[in-house]
């Protein structure tokens, strides 16, 4: 049975990296390993599936005997070396309906280094007419032996892109409200009250933007847990929802960064050295709060911080 194939991501469509798969896979071309990397997680499972449905034919993905997943799981969210050697066994077996197979590696970064070593070997004598797909925003973080055995596709979203109508627009006037603060710092801060005006506009943008995230996180959950398979287990569903977590927080901080960016643009230009001071410092701050990320640092006070230190840097440029 042929099925219309899954549609590409809205900011993917049109895109360079899109065309050359496109064309890749109707040259019969694709290669056997593709290592798709970007900023969100989402968009680059979606990618993922859009490749596998013009690889395959026959039922949906989610119950399709030639395709296959592999995910981080459990509290410590790895890939397991007895799940690596899982997927391997299901992939060097004939195929059931296709003329080949297709299997993803969601987070690929997360393997375990027994994971990582058994994968490899399966890169370096790849099983006949497969193609296994690694997914990652972090792909530096996976053994440069793999990264090198891979065709690299950086699948990026737009600047700012919205993770997800409900977020759409009170993310729009976050960033908006978000830029109008930064030009009444630099306007001023002068008297007890302005300070106060602008230390309750921290905490108000936090507030908003945990609410925000909530509600884009949630969205996105809701699409990734219908397209899951019926019976999959509950500590993959959790190792899942905090991935898609991680991703969209990733996104919005890089909107973030964008934003301060646009913000600082003219003046720095202009050639503005107390901008570029504040500029530079600002940027490294939030950077700084990002990567804290890594040790479970929540993400609203990552944003108060950044905030607070921005309202310190900008007000003394």
């Amino acid at each position: 049975m042929v099925r219309t194939p899954q549609a590409w991501p809205p900011a993917l469509v049109g895109t360079p990296a899109v065309m050359v798969i496109e064309r890749a896979i109707e040259a019969d071309r694709l290669g056997h390993s593709l290592l798709l990397h970007g900023d969100d997680l989402e968009m680059l499972a979606a990618a993922a599936r859009a490749i596998a449905d013009r690889l395959l034919d026959g039922p949906p993905l989610d119950r399709h005997p030639d395709f296959f997943t592999l995910r981080p799981a459990k509290k410590m969210r790895q890939i397991s070396a007895d799940d690596t050697r899982s997927l391997i066994g299901k992939v060097h077996k004939s195929t059931a309906l296709e003329s080949r197979k297709v299997a993803v590696i969601h987070e690929a970064d997360r393997m375990h280094p027994n994971a990582a070593a058994i994968f490899l070997k399966t890169l370096e004598e790849p099983p006949a007419h497969t193609v296994l797909i690694l997914l990652t925003t972090h792909p530096y973080a996976l053994l440069p032996t793999i990264r090198s055995r891979c065709l690299h596709f950086r699948l990026t979203s737009r600047a700012g892109a919205d993770p997800a109508a409900a977020a759409a627009a009170p993310w729009r006037a976050w960033l908006a409200d978000y830029a109008a603060w930064h030009e009444r710092i630099v306007a001023g801060t002068a008297g007890k009250q302005a300070v106060a005006d602008h230390i309750f506009s921290v905490y108000g943008l936090v507030a908003r933007f945990k609410a925000i995230l909530e509600a884009a996180t949630d969205e996105a959950w809701a699409r990734e847990k219908a397209a899951l398979p019926p019976d999959i287990p509950e500590d993959e569903q959790v190792a899942i929802e905090t991935g898609l977590a991680k991703g969209i927080r990733a996104r919005f901080f890089t909107a973030i960064e964008e934003a301060t960016l646009a913000f600082a643009a003219p003046r720095l230009a202009a050639g503005d050295a107390a901008t570029r001071r504040a500029f530079t410092a600002a940027i490294g701050r939030l950077e700084r709060d990002t990567r804290l990320f890594a040790y479970n640092l929540n993400e609203a006070a990552a944003l108060e911080d950044f905030l607070l230190a921005s309202l310190r840097l900008w007000s003394r440029r």
